[in-house]
């Protein structure tokens, strides 16, 4: 694969996912939504099709990594890490991109909100928060979370077929609801750099009315989290497979 293939993979694919997954936010919490007040069941799920649409998207181009901390994760077990930084750079700008995608479906939404007497913070749309803020534990939380991302991923190549059948992208998607039913609760399951900071960016940028705070001191945890889970799944499947 090329560079301009995996950059332009990643972008489209992560563009995609961050479009459903800041989308089904958006329904769920905005006023005016039809989905409002729908739940995190249904939040879990959006994330997981965005994970879907997004990998079979990007997979012919770039193989659909989407994620940071999945694209390290391959380079400690291979020991490539060459094209490192093209994944990366794609997935970042195609993050960015989805969010601001997602905001102008939402658009009228967020003008409704920014209406109410009580309006709502915005940020949970693009970008996690924890339940409780406590930074060991929310570190913790989110490289434990990467660790059950990445490490099945891994395995999932072991499985012969599962590839070239293309079910392994949609076994993934359903792993990615399973984290956020199981390990979601506590911060939001960023479990991707590019997905939390990428979006973060965005809601600091974008002229959303009454949109609060972009909660840049909790930030690094959703970067480093991911990226110290992403080594170590690739280190632990390294060692024991």
């Amino acid at each position: 694969m090329s560079n301009g293939d995996i950059f332009l993979g990643e972008v489209i694919g992560t563009a995609i996912l961050i479009l459903f997954g800041a989308g089904v936010v958006a329904a769920v919490l905005l006023n005016y939504s039809k989905a409002q007040a729908s739940g995190w069941i249904v939040i879990t799920f959006g994330w997981g099709f965005g994970v879907m649409a997004g990998a079979y998207t990007a997979a012919p181009l770039s193989g659909g990594h989407l994620n940071p901390a999945v694209t390290v994760g391959i380079a400690v077990d291979t020991g490539e890490w060459g094209k490192v930084w093209v994944y990366v750079l794609g997935q970042f700008v195609g993050a960015m991109l989805g969010a601001v995608l997602a905001w102008l479906v939402y658009l009228a939404q967020f003008q409704a909100n920014a209406d109410r007497e009580k309006s709502l913070p915005t940020l949970g749309i693009f970008s996690t928060i924890p339940e409780i803020r406590n930074p060991v534990a929310n570190l913790i939380t989110e490289i434990i979370g990467t660790v059950a991302l990445v490490l099945p991923i891994l395995a999932f190549g072991l499985t012969k077929g599962l590839g070239e059948s293309g079910t392994l992208v949609l076994i993934v998607a359903l792993l990615v609801v399973g984290i956020g039913l199981s390990l979601g609760g506590p911060t939001g399951y960023a479990i991707n750099p590019a997905r939390d900071l990428g979006p973060r960016i965005v809601h600091a940028v974008l002229p959303i009315p009454n949109k609060g705070s972009s909660d840049w001191g909790y930030a690094w945890i959703p970067v480093v989290g991911p990226l110290i889970g992403g080594a170590l799944g690739g280190l632990i499947y390294n060692l024991a497979f």
